[in-house]
């Protein structure tokens, strides 16, 4: 007998607004953790369903961010059920909060954890969060303390000591996302996608996640399709890309900040990393910590 899924919710996110959705023949849900490369795989997977860089409307329209409660459950709904192409659903819910369906493709992102903390950081002061909050229906804050300087935060962060359910984006949320992805990696369904892989040979893995998923593009079109999933080509329209349409953020175009690989492990030292790697054998196994990690 399959277990229930896990319930994951925070102020603004509620993983129960899976339960009873009318999946299709073909769905594409894309799970990560945040900034760790959620709209990348979005704009990958539009441009293998539409075959062009042109697409027909906003990226988050064409892939709804359904956990998410600044939209109500029945306008998203309404909203993919309206869909006639390919869907590709965005989600932060770890496998084990969705009721999976095999009809479904699921695509899970990882990312070096200090670098998607990093990103995680600097994302943090680009939202509004009275915006937020108003959206979400929830009463007026008082005003937050200021936050610690980067390279402080990241090693509170690496030492936070919560379970998954209280912070996902945690180091122990971001492992346990990862580690029950790993779990099911050969599950026929399950998709695994590491972001310096999408980083080092950009065509190479676009290729592979099409073949996986059963897309057949003309090879005359890859050079222009891979060239729109290019970073730099994306920040450029962060106007159509962006997971906001609500003015959660302050600068839609600060959200693709620089899209590279080391900036985490750079500010810590030697004996700080060993005490980063030390924590993370405590929460994940060594056989997904050496992919995670690579050349560590």
């Amino acid at each position: 007998m399959s277990r229930a899924p896990v319930r994951y919710r925070s102020d603004d996110e509620d993983s129960a607004r899976w339960l009873g959705f009318p999946y299709r023949t073909g769905d594409i849900v894309i799970s990560t953790r945040s900034k760790s490369g959620t709209t990348w795989l979005q704009m990958i997977c539009a441009l293998l369903v539409f075959q062009t860089a042109e697409l027909p409307a906003p990226l988050a329209e064409l892939s709804p961010w359904l956990d998410w409660l600044v939209a109500p459950r029945d306008v998203v709904y309404a909203r993919l059920s309206a869909q006639r192409h390919r869907r590709f659903i965005k989600t932060h819910t770890p496998l084990d909060g969705l009721p999976l369906d095999r009809r479904a493709s699921y695509l899970v992102v990882a990312r070096h954890p200090l670098d998607m903390a990093v990103s995680l950081y600097h994302q943090g002061d680009n939202i509004d969060r009275e915006r937020l909050r108003q959206l979400t229906g929830q009463p007026p804050d008082s005003p937050a303390a200021p936050r610690p300087p980067l390279r402080e935060w990241l090693l509170a962060w690496v030492d936070r000591d919560v379970t998954p359910q209280e912070q996902l984006d945690s180091l122990p949320g971001v492992l346990w996302h990862l580690s029950d992805a790993w779990a099911r990696r050969f599950e026929p369904n399950v998709v695994l996608v590491h972001y310096d892989d999408l980083v080092a040979d950009l065509d190479g893995e676009m290729r592979r996640i099409a073949a996986t998923l059963g897309f057949a593009i003309p090879e005359e079109s890859w050079p222009d399709v891979v060239r729109a999933a290019g970073f730099e080509q994306m920040r450029a329209r962060a106007d159509r890309l962006v997971p906001d349409r609500s003015g959660v953020l302050k600068d839609s175009s600060a959200f693709f900040r620089r899209g590279v690989s080391g900036s985490g492990r750079d500010l810590l030292t030697d004996e700080e990393l060993a005490r980063y790697q030390a924590r993370t054998a405590e929460l994940a196994a060594p056989d997904l910590l050496a992919w995670l990690h690579r050349a560590e």
